[in-house]
């Protein structure tokens, strides 16, 4: 996969520069994987385990200890997609996995996959289901104790009053270089915090900002989120 491919192939929302915010984007392939199996997704971070930062190893290490009826099955989809291995990722704290899986998952469900790209427009973002979002955002906030997720990100971004900068810097998407305040990079070791104790509140899921803040700003104004509906957890 090219350069250019992988800036393009993501998420688009805009940061000044092209380091920042840049993930690749993969395909999301909705099969079944056994509640108890740890499934891992491509990528780009290459950091080494331990680091004091947070920024993860290629692929997260499982936590082993998880049972598999820690894991929900339940999860609603109104476009057939499988949530479980977001599921799995998250209850064992595959966090770069999962928020990987995150934002693929959003190219399938808002039809982009099916139009032939691998990334959202912001004028898809409607198209997302609320069921669809509503079942990512209870994963998240569930295993993360209500620190992660979309809705998080909103009443953050409510705080910052919708100023783009104060945002990044509320939720740890900026850091220092000396007396320079900059983006953190995507690109080879990652600079985010792919941990729930480490990283600040809305840390995760991720979005890139090549391209303007539209997309973030009608992801966290998604209709799903005008009332607590999404909240409900599916009764069989």
């Amino acid at each position: 996969m090219s350069a250019m491919h992988t800036i393009v192939a993501c998420l688009l929302l805009a940061v000044p520069s092209v380091s920042a915010f840049a993930p690749h984007g993969g395909a999301v392939r909705p099969h079944r994987v056994p509640p108890g199996r740890v499934v891992c997704c491509a990528a780009e971070s290459s950091a080494a385990g331990g680091s004091t930062t947070g920024a993860p190893p290629s692929a997260s290490a499982p936590d082993s200890n998880v049972s598999d009826n820690e894991i929900p099955t339940l999860l609603p989809s109104d476009c057939g997609m499988d949530y479980v291995p977001l599921a799995t990722m998250l209850a064992t704290g595959q966090l770069l996995e999962a928020d990987q899986f995150t934002r693929d998952a959003l190219i399938v469900i808002a039809g982009s996959k099916g139009k032939g790209r691998d990334f959202v427009y912001f004028s898809e973002v409607k198209d997302i289901p609320n069921t669809d979002l509503a079942t990512i955002e209870r994963l998240w906030q569930r295993f993360s104790g209500g620190k992660f997720g979309y809705s998080v990100q909103k009443n953050v971004w409510r705080l910052s009053k919708g100023d783009f900068e104060v945002f990044c810097k509320k939720i740890g998407w900026t850091t220092t270089d000396g007396d320079v305040e900059r983006k953190k990079k995507w690109f080879g070791a990652s600079e985010f915090i792919y941990d729930v104790k480490k990283a600040p509140k809305g840390h995760l899921p991720l979005t890139s900002a090549l391209r303007g803040t539209a997309l973030l700003k009608k992801l966290l104004t998604h209709p799903v989120w005008d009332d607590d509906e999404w909240k409900k957890e599916p009764v069989k």
